[in-house]
């Protein structure tokens, strides 16, 4: 390898046009609008989804605005021999993928003391659980292929910031990080290149979805704090937008807003004061959590399936 190579690389998917490219989660939020700006690239679609219904609206969508989607399937990505027999017939229908990215996702946020085995468990199973088993069932074929590629996974700011109450959340989106920092130095010699996508806040259907146990959402001091949370969050389209820049250049970490990437680099610079920040965040939802009109042993009735959606 020369010492060229070994500082750059040139991006293996400068243009989607042509390309075929895979997007779960793709029947709303960020998975749909980058379903739509790939196929304003001329990407060719292989979309997955958990509803069937949404996934058949997304598909007329994106066929509606002159997009090809090539396949279609829905399903759970978190059931491994689901996602092996969809990508069997993705392999037989359309064949070996140029792009597949990761977006599907749930959120669950609480307390150690009001978190229940099924929160933790769900959230790993289908935020990196999830993106493991498409890695497993689709990039081997890229990889014996030899022709390149590109991986995106979708993490989060919470896969970067130590954020109150998200603790479930975290360890599902620090570890889609952890894999996919691993998977940047091993797939670079196959010239597949691996993109970290870190929302921040994003108006989609996850932030109306999302569980907080022991917390009355309908409490209108909760609602308050929810909606600040729109106030400074970003569109789908933007965040799309930053998706597909990130694979044409070839970068390993894309951030949807500015807040993210400063608040990471804070972090990193800055060690104590972020502790003393965390600290005060932590202590305003502790707060939050006491004002609420339940009781911190109660929690709120949720379909965790009802979340699967970036």
């Amino acid at each position: 390898m020369s010492l060229r190579d070994l500082i750059r690389m040139d991006p293996p998917i400068p243009t989607l046009r042509g390309r075929r490219v895979l997007i779960t989660g793709a029947a709303s939020g960020i998975g749909l609008a980058t379903a739509l700006a790939s196929a304003r690239d001329g990407a060719e679609l292989v979309l997955t989804d958990l509803h069937a219904d949404k996934l058949d609206e997304a598909v007329a969508t994106v066929t509606e605005a002159g997009g090809h989607v090539a396949f279609h399937s829905a399903g759970d990505v978190s059931d491994y021999e689901w996602v092996r027999s969809f990508a069997h017939e993705v392999d037989s229908e359309v064949g070996v993928m140029d792009v597949v990215m990761n977006i599907a996702g749930i959120s669950v946020w609480g307390t150690v003391d009001n978190l229940e085995h099924r929160h933790w468990r769900s959230a790993v199973d289908v935020n990196l659980m999830g993106p493991i088993h498409i890695i497993e069932c689709f990039v081997p074929q890229m990889v014996r292929r030899g022709h390149g590629g590109h991986l995106v996974n979708v993490s989060s700011a919470a896969g970067l910031l130590a954020f109150p109450w998200h603790a479930a959340y975290s360890a599902s989106k620090f570890g889609i990080r952890g894999v996919s920092e691993v998977l940047r130095f091993d797939l670079r010699r196959h010239h597949i290149g691996v993109s970290l996508v870190c929302p921040g806040a994003v108006a989609t259907p996850l932030v109306n979805t999302v569980e907080i146990v022991g917390i009355d959402r309908t409490d209108p001091r909760v609602a308050k704090q929810i909606d600040a949370f729109h106030r400074v969050s970003v569109t789908p389209d933007t965040a799309a937008a930053a998706i597909i820049k990130g694979i044409k250049k070839n970068r390993f970490m894309v951030y949807t807003s500015f807040d993210i990437r400063f608040g990471y680099w804070w972090a990193r610079k800055f060690a104590l004061p972020y502790e003393i920040l965390m600290r005060i965040a932590n202590d305003r939802f502790a707060h939050l959590a006491r004002i609420s009109t339940m009781s911190p042993t109660e929690t709120v009735p949720a379909d965790p399936d009802a979340a699967r959606d970036r």
